[in-house]
């Protein structure tokens, strides 16, 4: 009987060929369960803008729950908890968490933006976002207008956060307004950065046509008479401005 080799030799390398490429796909599709984190990636929507969070503080948040990942075996770190665990923030607006190669965690959240502090007359002291959430006070100091005087939550959120969302995209009010005081009544007036005086906007309605006005009447008006001329300046009408001299003078 006449072996082949040549055939049987075929047939040897296909075999030994199949078992490597066998070998190699499952070790290709073996999680290594040594990883560990090397490096996490923490990413903050306009971090530059008016905020309460960095990277510093998210991470001690995850360590506080103690899910900071980093040294962690890839394998034991939970994305899903880390999102949840930051979600709770009442500063997060949303969080996202994945693993890349190299043994990377990557943190992406977005944080509610604070456009007016509210240090009601009842002694409630707390923030008001741009979308009329109420987030809590905190320790961190940032530069917005503090809003003062007889106000509840529903006034906060349904008021205050439609004004403040107007002057904050303001670039003239968002310099010059620093108070907004809310009457008894609901009527609001505001104190300005430059000037020594207090204008009176009456009901919240018309905020934008009002301020209009009185900033026509800042460059056409105040820039000749003097800044520090009235004490009260009443934009309440349409039709009129009502300007309070300082003490020992009539009003105007």
């Amino acid at each position: 009987m006449t072996v082949n080799w040549k055939k049987t030799l075929l047939v040897t390398a296909d075999t030994l060929l199949a078992i490597y490429l066998l070998f190699a796909v499952s070790a290709f599709n073996k999680p290594d369960t040594e990883e560990v984190c090397s490096q996490v990636n923490i990413d903050i929507s306009d971090g530059t803008s008016t905020g309460f969070l960095d990277a510093e503080e998210i991470k001690k948040i995850l360590q506080r729950k103690h899910l900071y990942p980093l040294g962690q075996k890839m394998t034991s770190v939970s994305t899903r908890a880390i999102e949840d665990a930051l979600r709770q923030s009442p500063f997060v607006d949303d969080a996202q968490c994945f693993k890349t190669s190299g043994g990377h965690i990557c943190v992406q959240l977005t944080q509610r933006t604070p456009i007016i502090r509210v240090k009601a007359l009842n002694g409630e002291d707390y923030y008001v976002d741009n979308h009329g959430g109420i987030m809590p006070n905190t320790k961190y100091a940032t530069d917005i207008i503090i809003a003062t005087g007889n106000i509840n939550h529903r006034y906060a959120q349904k008021v205050l956060t439609r004004i403040g969302n107007f002057i904050s995209s303001d670039k003239f009010w968002q310099e010059q307004i620093v108070q907004i005081n809310v009457l008894a009544d609901g009527s609001i007036e505001i104190v300005p950065r430059v000037g020594d005086h207090i204008v009176y906007l009456g009901e919240p309605v018309y905020i934008q046509r009002k301020l209009a006005r009185l900033e026509k009447f800042y460059k056409y008006g105040l820039n000749q008479a003097g800044w520090n001329k009235y004490s009260y300046i009443n934009m309440e009408f349409d039709n009129q401005i009502i300007c309070k001299k300082k003490p020992n003078n009539t009003e105007e």
